[in-house]
C-alpha cells in the first residue's frame, strides 16, 4: 500500500481573514464548505480551514513548496504573516518559517537552482 500525505487541515477563528491571508499570500483558492469549512480543491496536498477549535493535537510545520521564495516571503508580510525564522539556507534550498493570522507556524522553502 502507498500512502502520502495529501490534506492538511488548520484551525481557524476567523475563517474570512485566513481565507484571504492564504489566497493573497499564495494565490491559493478556495471553496466553502458552508460558514464553518473551506478548502482548496487540487490534485497535490488541499488545504482546509476549519472553525472547530477542540481538535487536540500535537504541533507540527507544514512546508510550502514555491517558486521564488523572496516575493512570496513579501505577499506573505502584506497579508499580515509574521516571518518567525527569517530566509536560510539548507543542502537543496532555501526556506522560512512564519506565523499566519490564525496563530499557526507553516515553513515556506524553494528549491536550489542546479546546473
Amino acid at each position: 500500500m502507498k500512502a502520502r500525505l495529501n490534506y492538511l487541515e488548520l484551525t481557524s477563528a476567523d475563517m474570512a481573514r485566513s481565507r484571504t491571508f492564504y489566497a493573497g499570500a499564495f494565490g491559493w483558492e478556495f471553496t466553502d464548505f458552508g460558514p464553518e469549512y473551506s478548502a482548496t480543491i487540487t490534485d497535490d496536498t488541499a488545504v482546509g480551514l476549519t472553525t472547530e477549535s477542540d481538535l487536540d493535537s500535537a504541533p507540527m510545520l507544514p512546508v510550502i513548496e514555491v517558486e521564488g521564495l523572496d516575493k512570496v516571503a513579501e505577499a506573505l508580510t502584506a497579508q499580515g504573516g509574521i516571518i518567525v525564522k527569517p530566509i536560510f539556507a539548507f543542502p537543496g534550498g532555501r526556506r522560512f518559517h512564519f506565523r499566519d493570522p490564525a496563530g499557526h507556524i507553516l515553513g515556506v522553502w524553494e528549491r536550489a537552482a542546479y546546473e
